[in-house]
This record gives structure tokens, C-alpha cells and sequence, in this order.
């Protein structure tokens, strides 16, 4: 069974950074994807980033290039997000997904990713 579990949350002052860990479990398949998506109040759920499972491959929102970084470890089973330079527009309930690599790393059209983490909230405020 495929379960997520997402920590690391929390509130910070603009210009901030925060580390979102997702804990992955041993029965995700290896040819899935991991990716990290978030929600503000009032609009929709969007992709952040994602990684592949299987080799180095990451993906970034333009909104988050250069200041969020995606990385795994303990083999795979868990990934990151370092997220720098925080804004307020960063604000809301980050998510982590695992579903094949073209649903998770999709750019365009709706978000049909199967499987979810609770979520974790991050607040960018002064």
C-alpha cells in the first residue's frame, strides 16, 4: 500500500527557508515519481516539484526555480524540500503525491495524482 507522510511545516518571515520531509512507504512502486504540490486558500492544488524514484530526473514550478531544491535519501524512501528566499505567495498546505512520472511531474491540465500525504502547512509571513 502506498502511504505518505509529510512533516516540516510551519511559519517563517519572508526571505526564510524550511526543510518539508515526505517518509515513503516500502510498497511504493519503484517506477513511480515523488513530487510535492500545494494548495493556497482559495485556489487550486498546484505542482512544486518532483523527482523520480528510479534515477536523478527533477522538475520545478518557474515559481520555485532557483529557491526550492528536491532531493531524496535512505533510498529513495525519503524526499525533500528545501524551500529558500520564502515568500508569502508560498503560503498554504504543501502535499506530498506519488503516482507514474507523467501524472506527477505534469505541468499542464488538471491534477490527477492518486496518491496523497495529509499535508503540511507553511505560513510565509512577517
Amino acid at each position: 500500500q502506498v502511504q505518505l507522510v509529510e512533516s516540516g511545516g510551519g511559519s517563517v518571515q519572508p526571505g526564510g527557508s524550511l526543510r518539508l520531509s515526505c517518509a515513503i512507504s516500502e510498497q511504493t512502486p519503484d517506477y513511480f515519481a515523488i513530487g510535492w504540490f500545494r494548495q493556497a486558500p482559495g485556489k487550486e492544488r498546484e505542482g512544486v516539484s518532483c523527482i523520480s524514484r528510479r534515477d536523478e530526473n527533477t522538475d520545478y514550478a518557474d515559481s520555485v526555480k532557483g529557491r526550492f531544491t528536491i532531493s531524496k535519501e535512505n533510498r529513495g524512501n525519503t524526499v525533500h524540500l528545501q524551500m529558500n528566499s520564502l515568500e508569502p505567495e508560498d503560503t498554504g498546505i504543501y502535499y506530498c503525491a506519488a503516482d507514474l512520472p507523467n501524472v506527477v511531474c505534469r505541468t499542464d491540465g488538471p491534477v490527477t495524482v492518486r496518491y496523497w500525504g495529509q499535508g503540511t502547512q507553511v505560513i510565509v509571513s512577517s
